[in-house]
């Protein structure tokens, strides 16, 4: 169980990163595009369904497809932490997340995934060839693959800390998928952009037509 002392400073964090996210240039495009708008809540609820289908063995410590890199590809990272509120608040709404565990599911779960994914994209536009390809199994494939062990590992790291589960339990019972889950992750977001910059490239907000294209 956390502590309230743990439990307020994840609250902190989780209330910054989202403030952080705020820009009024973005919400105020949001407000005046209904198609961004249908895009973030459709992000919110494919969040949902995927998170609500998971196995774990160990309390908090539950596996399931992210699926953040791509709409974090689609919206960019402020809108997608948007998508990631809506999606847990329903939810939590719903009692698939205890209240308790709320503020670690939104920062491991959520938004350091999507910040890292972002990350990832910024890394690759500015040191990697501009490529569609490159976009496709970096930005996308191989990103989502690495966030999802990412994920694994500080889960892993903060109940260890915290003296709720020890080492061997934590790599017999969770860390060990890691191996399992990286696969699925990469292929599900590498199809998801894949089919939408072939489709619906105007929508992927990190895709530039003349630089990934042209070259």
């Amino acid at each position: 169980m956390l502590s309230i002392t743990i439990q307020g400073l994840l609250w902190a964090l989780v209330i910054i990163i989202a403030l952080l996210s705020f820009n009024k240039k973005t919400y105020k495009t949001l407000l005046n595009t209904p198609a961004r708008q249908t895009g973030v809540l459709a992000c919110a609820l494919v969040f949902a369904v995927l998170w609500r289908i998971k196995a774990g063995i160990l309390t908090g410590l539950d596996l399931h497809i992210l699926g953040v890199t791509a709409a974090t590809l689609i919206l960019g990272w402020r809108l997608t932490i948007l998508s990631s509120l809506l999606a847990t608040a329903l939810l939590t709404a719903f009692g698939q997340i205890e209240l308790e565990l709320l503020p670690v599911q939104l920062l491991i779960g959520a938004f350091i995934p999507i910040l890292l994914s972002y990350l990832g994209f910024i890394i690759s536009y500015q040191y990697l060839p501009r490529h569609f390809f490159v976009y496709i199994f970096v930005c996308a494939f191989i990103t989502a693959g690495v966030i999802a062990c990412i994920k694994i590992s500080l889960g892993a790291l903060f109940y260890l800390a915290i003296g709720q589960y020890n080492w061997q339990e934590l790599a017999d019972n969770y860390v060990y998928l890691s191996a399992i889950i990286w696969f699925p992750e990469a292929m599900l977001n590498g199809m998801a952009i894949t089919v939408m910059i072939t489709y619906r490239p105007h929508w992927v907000k990190t895709f530039y037509d003349k630089d990934y294209l042209d070259s």
